[in-house]
């Protein structure tokens, strides 16, 4: 079942890059994009996780929280973070595999990995805006900063 703009956010707590637990719940009162992503080091995601680290995390407001979550280890995600400097969180929906993007709606069972979905959640857990594109093209990060702009 897919997540929708209206329905409450499903609560999750992941490991990030760091091993460090994050739970969604904990950051209610900031608003949160939800980046799901295939897989570390590969090249839509990268790219798209470049974009965002350059235009979007770069000067990102105090009341916003960026979450990247892949089935990946947090082990690659340290090793892709570290690489690429990433200083959001990458989170690991390793096990079990793939739990979180299944909950959102966006789990491919055939390939086994979490689909190209992002999610923006207000500071009472709401979801306000969701995109879901094809594996093989990128998300516009120019259209967070609107969405973001325009939440209260």
């Amino acid at each position: 079942m897919a997540i929708e703009v209206g329905d409450q956010a499903p609560d999750f707590e992941l490991r990030d890059q760091h091993g460090t637990p994050v739970k969604l719940s904990e950051h209610r009162g900031k608003k949160i994009v939800l980046i799901f992503y295939p897989l570390a080091f590969s090249g839509v995601c990268g790219n798209e996780l470049d974009a965002v680290r350059d235009e979007l995390g770069a000067d990102v407001p105090e009341d916003v929280k960026i979450i990247t979550i892949s089935v990946d280890s947090i082990f690659a995600h340290r090793a892709w973070a570290d690489q690429k400097n990433y200083a959001f969180s990458l989170l690991s929906d390793f096990w079990p595999h793939g739990q979180v993007a299944r909950a959102y709606g966006v789990f491919d069972d055939e390939k086994g990995y979490a689909g190209r979905g992002t999610f923006i959640v207000d500071g009472e857990g709401v979801v306000r805006w969701r995109v879901v594109n094809p594996i093989s093209r990128a998300r516009d990060v120019a259209e967070y900063r609107k969405v973001l702009a325009d939440l209260p």
